[in-house]
């Protein structure tokens, strides 16, 4: 089957309407195939998006120990795998109810072994 779509006005996202025009056409022509009209259209506006977002959406970053349960999920991590990676089995648990604070080792440690950024693991929680 093959999706005929309609070609749009590419211009700049200034504002926040503009913003929800460009996301909902992205939402139509998001399977459009490489080296179509409309897959030249797709990779463009996606570059605007990126940069409006870029200017204009400011994510926070997750709360460090969120993070690190969220990490150790998607990892199948247990809380004896987070020990192996602090230190001790108290310890693992103390953090994850929030009664330690991330040292600076265990933040080094936490990101070589779970991948999560040390910019979401030093801040406050």
């Amino acid at each position: 089957m093959q999706v005929k779509y309609e070609t749009m006005t590419i211009k700049p996202i200034k504002t926040k309407k503009d913003y929800q025009a460009a996301m909902n056409r992205f939402d139509v022509i998001f399977d459009a195939k490489p080296g179509t009209p409309a897959g030249d259209e797709l990779e463009i506006l996606a570059m605007l998006i990126e940069k409006y977002e870029d200017e204009h959406v400011h994510i926070d970053y997750p709360d460090p120990i969120e993070a690190i349960k969220f990490r150790m999920e998607q990892m199948g991590y247990t809380q004896n795998d987070l020990a192996k990676v602090v230190g001790l089995k108290s310890r693992a648990s103390e953090l994850l109810n929030k009664k330690r604070k991330l040292t600076l080792d265990m933040i080094r440690k936490l990101h070589i072994s779970l991948s999560i950024p040390t910019d979401v693991l030093i801040q406050e929680y």
